[in-house]
């Protein structure tokens, strides 16, 4: 019934298919259509906005039968800016830095563990389950930022994109689970509550944490960040022990 129904505007879709803007403008409206449907359920964490985005593009690209890299070709743009926006997240690292200060101790303590956890526990059970070798190095960074993740899979021999797919799925889960699991655990410190978002589910996770309260989203971008550049570190040390 589709394709009957495009066959009038073949010719139109077809120009605007190849025109890169038109990707790139299908990103923010999906975007900006999804934030609306995340407003209307009072930010509920189940109705997570990039998870809408991202089903409204695949349902996009998948109607029309267009190439992933035709798509990325006219959203490589807002690829570009993930680097510029991590970087930004020393502003709330500044803004908070007496704090961080007085709390420099559990926040090491934190990201070393959490970073090497999710790490380890990423590549044993992807191994369990019989995942590649591919696979396992794909999915070995998922806990960091994209960007940052698919340079670490690209060294390891794993695949990017399956890689920046499996960040986003990561990145979703923690922000749906934030607020139930730190009910569950009974903590209530924004300071913690942040800097678990940020270590476990990066971007995404940070963004949720900013919706519960300032300090907690201050704090997931400087555990996001924290992490990003420790992973980047201690992964390639891991890497020989974990058989990568």
């Amino acid at each position: 019934m589709l394709p009957s129904l495009l066959a009038p505007h073949a010719e139109a879709w077809v120009y605007l298919a190849a025109n890169p803007l038109s990707w790139l403008t299908l990103t923010l409206v999906a975007y900006v259509v999804a934030d609306r449907i995340s407003i209307a359920f009072n930010r509920h964490p189940a109705v997570n906005l990039v998870a809408l985005a991202a089903l409204f593009i695949i349902l996009a690209l998948k109607l029309t039968g267009t190439s992933y890299e035709t798509y990325f070709a006219g959203a490589q743009f807002i690829h570009f800016l993930l680097g510029p926006a991590t970087v930004a997240l020393a502003v709330p690292l500044y803004r908070n830095f007496e704090r961080v200060r007085a709390t420099a101790l559990p926040i090491v303590a934190s990201l070393g563990v959490g970073s090497v956890v999710a790490i380890v526990s990423a590549v044993v059970i992807a191994r369990a389950l019989g995942a590649s070798p591919e696979i396992t190095a794909s999915i070995a960074p998922k806990s960091v930022t994209s960007p940052i993740a698919m340079g670490l899979a690209e060294k390891l021999g794993g695949a990017p994109f399956l890689t920046a797919a499996l960040v986003i799925a990561t990145g979703v889960f923690g922000a749906i689970i934030l607020s139930p699991l730190m009910r569950l655990l009974r903590i209530k410190d924004p300071a913690a509550v942040g800097m678990a978002a940020g270590l476990a589910s990066h971007g995404i996770g940070a963004a949720r944490a900013f919706h519960i309260d300032s300090t907690a989203g201050a704090f997931a971008g400087i555990g996001m960040g924290l992490n990003g550049a420790f992973t980047s570190v201690i992964l390639p040390i891991l890497r020989p022990f974990l058989g990568l």
